[in-house]
């Protein structure tokens, strides 16, 4: 049995050798590597060319080599096999530290100081509210976002979660679906996007959503986070909402376009600090070895776990 390697914008040999040393017992190709396409039995890919999987007729299983799947299912000639996304403790703390530093970074006003220690500027007398005076929702709740609120939940902030299924997380108050979406953004004043990226949620951190987040809040206005996909955010309103007093700030690690244009005014707003998609990276070894544990659980008649619905798409 052969695992195919299928990967675009990313080096792929290291990828194939890594899971050579681990899975010894299969042969790991590259898509332009000489093998019978009957062979191929599991395929990890990130962003593939669009109907490159189409030709295996026994493709059994597609591994995402990231935490996201939209990438898998933008494909029209998707084989119809089960998706299965990344759930590795690596990725998740990795994006959990990403959410605690940027969270942080506006609660404790660290841009501000930053510009006045640039102005040689000596000024300790700014109002700083307490950690459970400042209210986080964290919009996703999958295995990534209850981690995040977990953490953020216990350092002190008032923290509830919004997802399309009620989600039972310790400390944090749960809300779901779309009944009770305005509920949950009229209680946040930093919102935290982690979300999917599907038909239902593509553009939905919109102008209409930020005029929906908290007026009352303790940070002088609504801040938003995204690290989930750049495809659930609508830029332009992120700049208007900024310029408008909607939005106080935002911080940005996805983007519609990536790399992100040197033309996006986002570069220089300077209520907007720009991290370059790396708020929880796919680590090699840690994706890998995740994958390969998949694979012999399978073999050994295992049901597969992480399966992504393809309904839902998550």
């Amino acid at each position: 049995m052969s695992l195919l390697v299928n990967i675009a914008g990313w080096e792929p040999e290291p990828w194939a050798e890594t899971f050579r040393e681990l899975l010894a017992s299969h042969r790991v190709v590259l898509p332009g590597d000489d093998f019978s396409p009957n062979d191929i039995r599991y395929a990890a890919t990130w962003k593939h060319e669009l109907g490159s999987l189409a030709d295996y007729p026994n493709l059994q299983v597609v591994f995402s080599l990231g935490a996201g799947v939209d990438h898998v299912f933008r494909d029209p000639q998707l084989p119809r096999v089960p998706v299965v996304r990344v759930v590795d403790p690596d990725l998740r703390d990795r994006m959990s530290e990403w959410v605690m530093l940027h969270v942080l970074l506006h609660h404790r006003q660290q841009r501000m100081y930053d510009w006045q220690q640039t102005e040689k500027m000596w000024e300790d007398d700014r109002f700083q509210p307490a950690a459970r005076d400042v209210r986080v929702g964290v919009m996703g709740l999958g295995v990534l976002g209850q981690d995040a609120a977990r953490k953020l939940a216990y350092v002190g902030f008032d923290v509830a979660g919004w997802s399309a299924t009620r989600k039972d997380v310790e400390r944090v108050e749960s809300f779901a679906g779309d009944s009770e979406l305005d509920a949950f953004l009229a209680r946040t004043d930093v919102l935290v996007s982690l979300l999917p990226l599907t038909p239902q949620t593509r553009g939905v951190l919109n102008f209409s959503l930020f005029e929906r987040l908290a007026r009352d809040g303790r940070l002088g206005g609504p801040i938003v986070l995204n690290a989930g996909r750049g495809g659930l955010q609508v830029e332009d309103d992120i700049v208007r909402a900024l310029d408008e007093g909607v939005l106080r700030a935002a911080t940005l690690d996805v983007f519609a376009v990536e790399p992100l244009p040197e033309s996006s005014p986002l570069w220089t707003h300077p209520a907007v600090t720009i991290t370059p998609h790396n708020a929880a990276i796919s680590e090699l070894n840690a994706v890998a070895k995740s994958i390969v544990t998949k694979i012999e659980a399978f073999e050994r008649g295992e049901p597969l776990t992480d399966v992504v619905d393809p309904t839902r798409q998550y």
